[in-house]
Formats: structure tokens, sequence, C-alpha cells
């Protein structure tokens, strides 16, 4: 073969290779391995300090064991938290960083009612997906304002007939009841009340507290002096837990019935005497451990509780709604699209907004229509029995 031809054949072979080799390029998807990068706005000092941090261990717990399943198709999520200190404007200022971070897919915020309600005008301006995980009905609602506000917590309406229920099934006619002088604890009275009239439940008198109270014997004196058949509390943890306490010490022998925002600690400590018998309408996961895994999503929820439990030596309600939070948003991301590496928050939203999953509190569906993702059969009876909750029946 002549120089000139060997030369030819040469440049030809290059040639189809790097014509081979574009193609590949070309036609291969690039794979995104960039960070999902989720943002947390929590109370980790003030006083919602302790169930802010119950959170803050829930999102680090769920976001480690998502990184090392290989679910995420060689993505990571990264957790960026900062402390609102219980205080609506340093939540706001939160908010407001968060969202000028491009890196963030979406934010979550913890269960300060005031906070989640004050940020959502902020939220939809900035167009960034969050979930709350405060109760209070005007956290996701109305939805045309709430475009990209979803919650995750037990609703008002939802608790409030669970519990009506079980004052009639428990023979009760007159209650007491105690609720936090906020947005979710009215919401909550005004629910009760109808639920009453519907059950022929009377109630005596009702009382609000503030959530921050660390002394809640005046307001519970006026409630037992009538001598109800029960007392209806629906307030915060560390406010139910002092009512049980002062009712006791009032010598009230009639029955304490907790909504789901009194739902701390698994482990009722020193409030054990004083809860004994004490109803709660929670979800299930709270006492999982009585229960027999008959379905996968049962075996996800004690598996959760297990690994929660072994990790930090309790286990704390509403735990499992800041996972729930974390799974929503991960799974979203990845079905959102949009190019490698950048941030797709309208696309995000638009799948958080018709998500559908049988989460670890329950079974969660968001709709176009209703942004609170946690439906009615979430909730159960719970019984306190010798120090700590338990499946009623």
């Amino acid at each position: 073969m002549s120089p000139i031809r060997s030369a030819t054949a040469a440049a030809l072979a290059s040639a189809v290779l790097a014509t081979t080799l574009t193609g590949c390029q070309f036609g291969a998807e690039e794979q995104d391995t960039s960070p999902i990068v989720i943002a947390a706005d929590l109370e980790l000092s003030g006083a919602a300090a302790p169930v802010g941090k119950a959170y803050q261990r829930a999102l680090e717990l769920k976001v480690d064991q998502l990184n090392s399943s290989g679910a995420l198709n060689g993505r990571k999520i990264e957790l960026k938290v900062k402390d609102n200190r219980s205080d609506a404007s340093e939540s706001l200022r939160n908010i407001s960083e968060f969202s000028e971070d491009a890196r963030v897919s979406a934010i979550i915020m913890g269960g300060c009612n005031e906070c989640a309600v004050g940020a959502a005008r902020t939220i939809d301006e900035k167009r960034i997906p969050t979930i709350a995980l405060a109760a209070s009905g005007a956290v996701a609602e109305p939805v045309a304002q709430r475009r990209y506000m979803f919650k995750l917590a037990p609703n008002a309406a939802d608790s409030a007939a669970a519990l009506t229920a079980e004052l009639r099934r428990a023979g009760v006619r007159k209650v007491g009841v105690l609720h936090s002088d906020d947005d979710y604890g009215r919401e909550g009275l005004a629910a009760l009340l109808r639920e009453f009239d519907k059950a022929n439940v009377k109630s005596q008198r009702e009382v609000a507290v503030p959530n921050t109270a660390t002394e809640v014997a005046q307001q519970v004196g006026v409630l037992t002096a009538r001598d109800p058949d029960a007392l209806v509390v629906w307030t915060p943890p560390e406010q139910a837990t002092l009512a049980a306490t002062s009712a006791q010490q009032a010598g009230f022998k009639g029955s304490l019935f907790f909504d789901a925002s009194a739902a701390g600690d698994l482990f009722l400590g020193t409030a054990a005497r004083a809860t004994e018998r004490a109803t709660l309408i929670f979800t299930q996961t709270m006492v999982i451990d009585d229960v027999i895994a008959t379905t996968p999503a049962k075996a996800a929820r004690r598996q959760w509780f297990q690994d929660y439990t072994a990790r930090f030596g309790g286990y704390h309600g509403s735990s499992s709604f800041a996972a729930d939070a974390v799974q929503l948003i991960a799974d979203a991301e990845l079905r959102a699209g949009g190019p490698a590496g950048q941030v797709n928050r309208d696309g995000l939203r638009d799948v958080l907004e018709t998500s559908q999953m049988d989460g670890l509190s329950g079974p969660i569906r968001m709709t176009p229509d209703n942004h609170s993702g946690l439906m009615p059969q979430a909730l159960t009876t719970l019984v306190a029995r010798n120090g700590r909750w338990r499946l009623a029946g």
C-alpha cells in the first residue's frame, strides 16, 4: 500500500471513530448527579423547640436513609436547616433567603402556624414549593393564594370528628374545652362545637391558653369547677402535659381527651400518672409496635419507628410528617424533569399537587383543589397506659 493510501485509510478510520464517539455522546442522556437541596425552617429554639428538634432529627434520619438507598438515581439530598426561633418574622427572613438560593428545590417548614401563614404570600411570590408541618387550615387555604404551599398535618375537622366519636362512644355528655389561643386552636374549637352539636355533647365552657404558657392551673380550674364528664385538650404537647397534671392536682375525676396537636413523645415520663387512660387522636405510626405489619406500608412504618427509636432512644409522634415531606419532595424532584443540574421549581410544584402515597404518617393525597394531604383515615384512637401511648382496643 502506498503511503498516500495508507494515510487516507488512517484518516478515514479516525473519522469513523470520531463520528461513532460523537454519536454516543449525543445519543446518550446525561445523568443528573446534582444534589437535591431541601431547605428547612424549624423551631429549634424558643417556645416550640421540642417539636422543632424532633422534626430536625426526623429530617436528618430520612435524608440519610434515602441517600444510602440508591433510590435517587445517583443523586443525593442536601439538607439546609435554619432556626426561626419560634418567631414568624425570623421565619419569613429564612424563607426569603432560601428562595433566593437557586440550588434550593423546595422548603419544609416546621409546626409554627403563625410562621407558615405569615410566609404564604412570599412563598407564592417567590414560586418556591413548600411543605409546612403546621396544622392550621389557613396554611394551605385558599388554594388560589397558596399555589406553592402544601401541608402535612392532621386537619382540625378530621381530628374533631374522630375525637367527638370517641366522646360519644364513652357516653360523655358534658365537657370543658381547653384550646390554644391561636388560629389552629380557634379553628379546632369551631370544628368541635359543630361536631358536639351533631352528637348531643354539651360544652360547658371553653378557655384559651397561650402556646407559650408554662402554667395552666387557673384555666384548668375554671373548666373542672363545673364537674364535666371529660376535659378536651386542644393544645401543643407542652400545654397538654401541664393540663393533665393540673387536672390531677385539682382532683378531677373525669376523662381526658387530646386532639392530634397534643401528640409528643411516645413515653409520657413524669406525666404518666396524670395521663393514665387519657385518649389521643393521632396516627397509627405512633404505636406501630402494637400493629401487625400486614401490608408493605405498615411494614415501612414499623421500620421507621424502629430506626428512629434506635438512633434517638425514643419516639416523637410528629416525626413521620417530616419524613413524609422529604419523601414527597424527593419523588417530585425526580419526576419533575428539566435540564440536568438545574432546579425546576414549577415542575416540582406541579408534581406535588397531584402526589399520592401511603406515607409513614398514613395515606397522603394532594390535589389541585386540596393542598392538605393527610387523609382522615390516617387518624386513629390511642390510649395512655403504663406511661406510654398504646393502640386503643
